[in-house]
């Protein structure tokens, strides 16, 4: 199993709060989808902005999140905002 610390895009303080809220490996994060982690951090008080949702899915996807396609970021953004997610900044 991989650690969320050896993933492109997650420094230390994003590695430690994923690893506050249980979301400890690569494949935990995956299970769970960018967006869904998001709402996990969100929901334990996180601050999740764009760029730290766009660097879950860069994660996810072994790139980075510069890499992912600006509709593709907007898409993220909406999901996360649907769930009350502050994706604005």
């Amino acid at each position: 199993m991989t650690s969320v610390r050896d993933l492109a895009n997650i420094g230390s303080v994003v590695a430690a709060e994923l690893e506050s809220v249980g979301i400890e490996t690569a494949e935990e994060l995956r299970a769970l989808g960018s967006v869904r982690a998001g709402i996990v951090l969100k929901a334990n008080h996180f601050h999740v902005c764009a760029s730290k949702l766009y660097g879950l899915e860069g994660a996810i996807r072994g790139v980075r999140w510069h890499d992912i396609p600006e509709d593709e970021r907007r898409r993220l953004r909406r999901e996360l905002e649907g769930f009350g997610g502050d994706s604005q900044g």
